[in-house]
């Protein structure tokens, strides 16, 4: 892979300096979401980046591995619940208004398992800011990280809460024009019934959603990468 380049810029929204990994010069922009608490070299690190290398080096796509702030938010237990999702809406402002304006042209979000959630939690809310999702054995209901806690901006941050009342068609129709739109995961993946329940809430809005669940676990690095091949 010789076209990598390394971005490190301070973001005014978070109040920190944020790092990024590019991978290509051409080709659909995906926005790239490490697992939990990781950090935007982990798709390099655990082979991602060389198991789509042909992909990339011929042009069809182009990787924007961005880092996450999760020990800040969702995964930050020593704070209130409020103050995590607070934290986690500072960092969707930053993809928003600081990365995503940036790229060449709206990108399509893409993560395994935490960062599948990220990825398809932002095509959610922000349509109009991507042009679909690709979520891999993702875990959905954000009430997992709230310790029970459950308000207004828990209700609009959890998509298994919201999208059976989604019915404004200015989110909705963005959300059906999308590209790409794809959850996968694994019969056997402990969160497997998460990707079903989310799929069959985003197909009953008529959405035309992917709903792809493979033969076995599929929680690990070596099924991702056959299953990324295969999505972009």
């Amino acid at each position: 892979m010789t076209d990598r380049a390394y971005v490190k810029e301070w973001s005014q929204v978070l109040g920190r300096d944020m790092e990024m990994l590019v991978f290509g010069r051409a080709g659909l922009p995906l926005l790239v979401f490490p697992t939990s608490q990781g950090r935007f070299y982990q798709w390099e690190d655990f082979g991602m980046v060389e198991a789509l290398a042909d992909k990339v080096d011929a042009g069809y796509v182009r990787l924007f591995c961005v880092d996450s702030v999760d020990e800040e938010s969702w995964y930050a237990t020593w704070k209130q619940p409020r103050d995590r999702i607070s934290r986690h809406l500072d960092y969707e402002r930053y993809l928003v208004e600081e990365v995503i304006p940036k790229l060449p042209e709206r990108p399509v979000a893409v993560g395994t398992s935490f960062g599948a959630l990220h990825s398809v939690l932002l095509a959610l809310r922000k349509p109009w800011a991507v042009r679909g999702f690709i979520g891999l054995s993702g875990a959905y209901d954000t009430r997992h990280w709230l310790d029970g806690h459950f308000d207004h901006d828990a209700y609009l941050t959890d998509p298994v809460s919201f999208l059976p009342g989604l019915t404004d068609e200015r989110v909705l129709g963005p959300i059906r024009a999308m590209e790409k739109k794809v959850i996968a995961t694994g019969e056997g993946d402990p969160n497997v019934e998460e990707s079903r329940r989310l799929g069959g809430l985003l197909n009953d809005k008529d959405l035309g959603v992917w709903l792809d669940v493979w033969p076995g676990w599929a929680h690990d690095w070596p099924y991702w990468k056959e299953m990324m091949r295969k999505y972009v």
